[in-house]
């Protein structure tokens, strides 16, 4: 599956972030640095969805940008998105196979081929490291459980688009239990995230929404969780009005993530998951879209709101 080309505005959008030094390049499409306003930005709102959902009692968990091989598999993940999969490397070899890699490394040839998979993976979603531990558990409690987690992710799909980045942050709260409770969470934070966002004076709209996922098969997984509402997200225009961007998703998996571990409610039932995601580089490209890319001459309301 080819990577969409960017578009002109995209590109030209990204030229505006590295020209004033919100972001820097590395030499690869979709991999960043961040400079310390960016930053700011990112970690003010971060703070703002805790005032949303810190009040609930959340477990936070805070992982690495890697997750266990074993439990990677397990998810099957690569059924539905192996074009979007990270996989880590590394040299495993003895000092002749040194000396072979090195000898590549200086023809210019490729070098990967002596590269053996490690036991970890690049985590694709923050909340992917969760299933497995609260499976570990056991049973629920009666209330089910609620998670606050972040991570970088990654997702291979390289692009001169500034909003699809390779590696980026997920902040997501988690809700598992009784499909009432999940339904219930997802309903709530419908209405959150519509209150957070149209605090910071950005267009937004709700939509139903579906993964990409891959090849012939793929195409009606798509259909179908769309006709059954699994997965909406709340797009804000940064590059373009036609397609705006998803900077929140509101996904309910049903008991797809309880049947795979397992996870289980207090009464032995399968559990249910469903979670809401902020991509937070996502959102902060919205902010300097909307707002501009001086920070200081952001409206009063917006400055306040973030405490900037």
């Amino acid at each position: 599956m080819s990577t969409p080309q960017a578009t002109d505005a995209q590109k030209q959008y990204l030229q505006a972030l590295l020209d004033k030094g919100l972001l820097f390049e590395t030499g690869v499409d979709g991999l960043y640095g961040r400079s310390e306003v960016f930053e700011r930005v990112v970690q003010k709102f971060d703070a703002l969805v805790s005032k949303y959902g810190g009040k609930d009692g959340a477990e936070v968990l805070r992982f690495p940008p890697a997750i266990a091989r074993k439990s990677f598999e397990q998810s099957e993940y690569l059924k539905s998105f192996p074009q979007l999969a990270g996989t880590i490397h590394s040299f495993m070899g003895n000092e002749k196979d040194h000396q072979a890699l090195l000898a590549h490394v200086e023809k210019g040839e490729d070098w990967m081929g002596g590269q053996k998979p490690t036991d970890v993976v690049m985590t694709p979603a923050a909340c992917y490291p969760t299933y497995p531990l609260m499976a570990k558990r056991g049973p629920f409690p009666k209330d089910g459980r609620l998670l606050d987690v972040q991570s970088y992710c990654f997702r291979h799909e390289p692009s001169l688009d500034p909003a699809r980045m390779q590696l980026f942050r997920m902040r997501e709260y988690i809700r598992m239990g009784s499909p009432e409770q999940v339904m219930a969470f997802r309903e709530q934070w419908l209405e959150r995230g519509k209150q957070l966002m149209g605090s910071l004076g950005v267009p937004l709209n709700i939509d139903v929404a579906n993964d990409p996922f891959f090849g012939r098969a793929g195409k009606m997984l798509a259909v179908n969780q769309r006709d059954q509402g699994l997965k909406f997200e709340l797009l804000i225009p940064i590059t373009s009005v036609e397609k705006p961007t998803a900077c929140l998703s509101f996904n309910y998996h049903q008991d797809h993530f309880g049947l795979l571990w397992p996870l289980r409610t207090h009464d032995g039932k399968v559990a249910h998951t469903a979670c809401v995601g902020f991509g937070l580089e996502r959102v902060a490209l919205a902010l300097f879209k909307h707002h501009g890319l001086d920070v200081s001459a952001w409206p009063a309301p917006v400055k306040k709101e973030l405490e900037l």
